[in-house]
Formats: C-alpha cells, structure tokens, sequence
C-alpha cells in the first residue's frame, strides 16, 4: 500500500493583505488543485466578519506547496466598524 505524503493532498495558504495579512492556514487540495477563491471568518472589533480571499502565486518550500491569497475586499464584510454602530 502506497502512502499519501501531505504534499500530495494539502497546501499552505499564506494571507498577502488585507485583515488577515501575516497569518497561514492549511487546506486540503480538490482534485490535486487549490481553491481559487476560498472565504474565512474572523472577528473585527468583536465582530465576526466573512472575508474573501482569490489565489495568486505558488512556490514549493521544502516540499510542501504554498500560494498567497490577496484580499477581495468588495465582496467581503467591511473592515471598519461604521460610524452609527460605534455611538450604540
């Protein structure tokens, strides 16, 4: 029986910008490839927010596949908490 190395069946998600920036996660790839557009939640200002994030470049480092992930801020939750919220 052959084994499956994580190389072979995951990747590492690197976060370019946007409020995720500097953070990495790892995911399962789909079919051997990564996901273009992939969503993750976090809290803003004790908010959870959904935010958008599109594949862009890939690098092998020691075996295992990274790619960057750069924010969609249009379709995401605002980063900022809005003006009339604050007041509450």
């Amino acid at each position: 029986m052959s084994e499956t190395r994580p190389s072979e069946t995951e990747y590492i998600v690197e976060y370019a910008d946007g409020p995720l920036a500097g953070t990495a996660d790892r995911r399962l790839l789909v079919d051997g490839k990564v996901d273009e557009r992939i969503g993750a939640v976090a809290a803003v200002e004790g908010l959870e927010s959904l935010f958008w994030y599109v594949a862009g470049e890939e690098r092998t480092v020691n075996g295992e596949r990274y790619v960057s992930y750069h924010f969609d801020a249009p379709d995401s939750d605002p980063v900022e908490a809005d003006q009339e919220d604050e007041s509450l």
